[in-house]
């Protein structure tokens, strides 16, 4: 059972346009909030936009990884109504994922097309796909390349963009957003992972568990954070703080984070309510067209209604 403020987010989000990260994360939203019909609504037009590569809710965006964030949705979308165009758009993507997409001479996927570039992004947009795929050994691979190029060792968190060709950061910035795809990313990998990949999946706790703690080392008073990590200067973003107590309700269900995060995540959701405003809009979140300044964003409205399916979850246990 959703809340009325949850229903009021999920409707404020549904008037918003969206990209195909966005609808990808709407999607996946709407599924884990357990809303069947607006779910297989949004697979249904993310299909409608497959272009000829097999790329899903195309638009003119360029992103590589972006179109993966659909996959999960569109096969739900398939077991829920066998119609077999759901389940062709699904096969298409993978193609495109296992095969056809850019990548690097060690077989990681760059993030946006006529580039060299990773980006901490795609941490959710692709993992989770090839793991609820099946492609267990492809999914860790993938991570590994991502946090390869952007972890850093002595800030336990990751930077935003680097270039592969060029070996230099196109941003280093510990952007909040970028590890909060991370945290979620890899929560979703970690519960998708079989025990035949028990130790995959023990190095990917340690990994999200470190990146939690690092995260939490720059939260603020009011239980936010600032949308560079560790820049006090950089504006008071609250999509991080939605993405950490997702990952954090996520890891204590699943039981792979101990019960003492309970508090912290219980104190970030009470922030983060108190930023919905009257029409349902979560508001200061990093938000479209550049992403450089607070507004309001699919993302933000998306990963709201995950923290608190993850928090349902976790409470009905």
């Amino acid at each position: 059972m959703q809340t009325d403020k949850t229903q009021q987010v999920i409707r404020a989000m549904l008037a918003m346009q969206r990209y195909a990260w966005e609808q990808g994360t709407a999607s996946q939203a709407l599924w884990e909030a357990g809303e069947k019909d607006w779910m297989i609504l949004m697979a249904r037009e993310a299909v409608h936009r497959q272009d000829e590569v097999g790329r899903t809710a195309k638009l003119n965006e360029t992103g590589l990884t972006d179109p993966c964030s659909n996959g999960e949705p569109i096969y739900h979308a398939w077991e829920l109504t066998g119609d077999d165009t759901f389940r062709q758009a699904f096969d298409r993507l993978l193609e495109w994922a296992l095969v056809k997409a850019p990548r690097s001479a060690d077989g990681i996927v760059y993030h946006i097309d006529q580039t060299t570039q990773f980006w901490v992004d795609s941490f959710y947009m692709l993992p989770p796909f090839l793991a609820f795929a099946g492609h267990y050994d492809e999914a860790v691979k993938q991570i590994d390349g991502f946090w390869k190029a952007l972890h850093d060792e002595e800030a336990g968190l990751l930077s935003h963009m680097w270039d592969d060709v060029e070996k230099v950061f196109k941003r280093k910035a510990f952007w909040g957003v970028g590890n909060g795809w991370t945290m979620a990313g890899l929560a979703r990998v970690i519960d998708l992972l079989p025990e035949s990949h028990a130790a995959d999946k023990k190095r990917l706790i340690e990994r999200n568990l470190s990146l939690i703690d690092a995260c939490l080392r720059h939260q603020r008073d009011d239980k936010l954070f600032h949308d560079v990590l560790d820049d006090p200067d950089s504006f008071i973003e609250v999509n991080i703080a939605q993405m950490l107590a997702y990952a954090i309700y996520r890891g204590l269900a699943s039981g792979w984070l101990p019960a003492d995060y309970r508090k912290t995540a219980d104190d970030i959701r009470a922030a983060v309510w108190e930023k919905v405003d009257e029409y349902g809009c979560v508001t200061d979140v990093c938000g479209p067209p550049h992403f450089v300044s607070p507004s309001w964003a699919v993302e933000g409205q998306s990963f709201f209604i995950l923290m608190e399916a993850a928090r349902n979850k976790l409470v009905n246990h």
